[in-house]
């Protein structure tokens, strides 16, 4: 009897329990339902209908916006499909996601990666079911970016809130913590007394007139491996050289982040186990300042991908103890990599200090009078130098076309002649001269037509960092080189391989697929040029969801949008102004050059913060 009474009072304090917290999920429910019909943005990503920690991670879904890839998307019947009012606000903590770059991913989906070969450093995307479907908060307290040119020298420190650097390199003057900012006094590992001098001490190395590294604008492109904060290619945009600025997101927090906040070109990203996303003969000129890479390892295979990107005649300068200890293991590596380098018919141009130089040479001579067996072997003719998306690096010496074995050299024009001159491998695709001009003139009045729209929203130093998401031949980029702008010009992996186009005319850029997330940080980019993406992704089966969400987390605040596509494409994506907390710049005009429904549509995204951002602000 005791025992039946018992369970008759637990059971009844049992409902009263249940009691109490229905009413209390009533309560939530009407008060929290309330406020979402208000501004969604303060929406706080554990309050949401599809966390990040359920979606991304793999959890369970507990929304249908989950099971929706866009079945709309695409369509011109005027139907409309499910369009969420809201997307959910990731937690805070994901401020800073990278996607295909997330350790975390990696950890849960127990990826077995070789540590030694930096593979957890390489892209790893997740796969449909495990991406995040909610918007990437910015960080308390964040503020408009400070513009360009101050921006080489100092941002916001709530913008990127880590100072680990400036305590680890503090006798480097990489950066320092003032207040509210973080200055860039522009030094590095190397050049502790500043990028500018040490930028010059290796101009005059090379003999080149009044110590500029751009050698008469024979240097344009650089390849800056191991960069830090990008202190080195920023230094170099006042002799018109333009540096590709390389770094994983390593033990060294942010680097790249600050120097794509500082308006520097960089991008994330290490020598791993895949090829570069860049074509072969990108680059001059490649640096490494105490990069921390073994150069010796696999037979050289890092080196050798670094020959692949470097032009006939081009150089690396390498600043690192192996160049000028004396102690046994620096003069041990120091033997060998002389040795293989000189196996790779590199000569030492200049050395001294703590500097070495050495020189590509200009034609295959050299590999073709090497004794037979001679390691490491020139690549197979067969291989593809230019193919680099997924594709593994080889120990091989990548030989010159035959066009640059006769020229000896690229035989492209000077900078900036070089921007507007028919580069040689223009007939690797077929294309004539009178074909290159006609772009130019193409994109060079539909930039003027875009500029006119965007005129009422931005002033001369409103933008900064600007991506062409579909390059093509650069002539988007190449018609900006009067503002005071860098582009990154991204060309597919599944079409013609024109990067290196966009190389020869002296401008950067990577391949990628829109399917995935691209390798930077949120909040990045001023401005994104979309021609004709959206179309391409959705002949793929892609989701023009995930893209939206993907631009959003790459651009700014008050950042811009240019959608260049077709009708129904822009319809799509009007449908999610307000989910994304985007506004329209301008009502929808024709694209003036182009047949057909082409449409031209530019957003501007508003600033926006967390519930939990405002918080810890005030």
């Amino acid at each position: 009897m005791m025992r039946g009474r018992s369970d008759g009072a637990q059971k009844k304090r049992l409902l009263t329990s249940v009691a109490v917290v229905a009413v209390f999920v009533v309560i939530l429910y009407v008060y929290f339902g309330s406020k979402g019909n208000g501004e969604s943005a303060l929406e706080y990503g554990s309050r949401s209908l599809r966390k990040l920690g359920s979606s991304y991670l793999g959890g369970d879904d507990d929304s249908d916006l989950s099971s929706k890839q866009d079945e709309k998307f695409g369509l011109e019947d005027g139907e409309d499909g499910i369009i969420p009012k809201s997307f959910p606000v990731c937690d805070d903590r994901h401020s800073e996601l990278i996607p295909c770059l997330d350790r975390h991913l990696i950890y849960q989906m127990r990826l077995k990666l070789d540590l030694n070969l930096m593979e957890h450093y390489e892209r790893h995307c997740p796969l449909p079911e495990r991406r995040y479907n909610c918007l990437i908060p910015p960080p308390a307290g964040y503020k408009v970016p400070i513009k360009w040119p101050r921006s080489r020298d100092e941002v916001w420190k709530a913008n990127i809130p880590h100072t680990h650097l400036a305590h680890e390199k503090s006798d480097q003057n990489w950066m320092v913590v003032k207040g509210d900012k973080i200055n860039f006094p522009g030094g590095g590992t190397h050049f502790h007394y500043g990028a500018d001098k040490y930028i010059a001490s290796i101009a005059n190395m090379l003999n080149f007139p009044n110590n500029n590294l751009n050698n008469g604008g024979r240097i344009r492109t650089v390849f800056d491996v191991g960069c830090g904060v990008a202190s080195f290619g920023g230094y170099l945009l006042s002799s018109d050289i333009i540096a590709m600025s390389l770094a994983p997101n390593d033990v060294h927090q942010n680097q790249i982040q600050f120097a794509l906040e500082r308006g520097i070109p960089a991008y994330l990203g290490v020598l791993g186990t895949k090829r570069l996303p860049y074509p072969s003969r990108s680059f001059e000129f490649a640096h490494c300042s105490r990069c921390r890479i073994d150069w010796l390892q696999r037979d050289g295979i890092l080196l050798l991908e670094l020959d692949r990107v470097l032009r006939p005649g081009g150089y690396f300068a390498y600043s690192s103890p192996e160049a000028y200890a004396q102690d046994e293991e620096d003069l041990r590596i120091w033997r060998e990599m002389s040795a293989l380098v000189e196996r790779m018919c590199w000569k030492i141009a200049e050395k001294r200090n703590q500097t070495v130089i050495w020189v590509k040479p200009l034609n295959n001579d050299c590999y073709m009078e090497r004794p037979a067996g001679t390691q490491p072997p020139l690549c197979q003719s067969d291989d593809d130098p230019d193919a680099v998306w997924g594709v593994n690096m080889e120990a091989c010496i990548t030989p010159y076309s035959e066009h640059d074995h006769k020229v000896s050299g690229s035989a492209l024009a000077p900078w900036p002649a070089r921007l507007t001159s028919p580069p040689p491998r223009l007939a690797d695709f077929g294309y004539s001269t009178e074909m290159f001009e006609k772009d130019m003139e193409v994109w060079q009045r539909r930039v003027e037509h875009y500029w006119n729209l965007l005129s009422p929203k931005i002033s001369s130093d409103s933008l900064r960092n600007i991506m062409d998401m579909k390059a093509n031949l650069g002539s988007f980029a190449a018609a900006l080189k009067d503002k005071d702008v860098w582009v990154m010009n991204v060309v597919s992996k599944d079409g013609p391989n024109t990067l290196k186009i966009v190389y020869d005319r002296g401008l950067i850029g990577t391949t990628h697929d829109w399917c995935e997330a691209f390798s930077t940080y949120p909040r990045t980019y001023d401005l994104l040029h979309a021609w004709s993406v959206f179309s391409d992704i959705e002949k793929k089966g892609c989701s023009g969801e995930d893209l939206l969400l993907e631009i959003d987390r790459i651009l700014r605040p008050s950042g811009i949008v240019i959608f260049n596509d077709k009708q129904h494409v822009i319809d799509f994506v009007k449908k999610y102004l307000s989910a994304l907390h985007w506004e329209a710049v301008a009502d929808p005009t024709s694209d003036p050059d182009q047949e057909g429904d082409d449409i031209v549509f530019i957003i501007q995204k508003k600033l926006w913060l967390t519930s939990e951002s405002i918080r810890d602000t005030e």
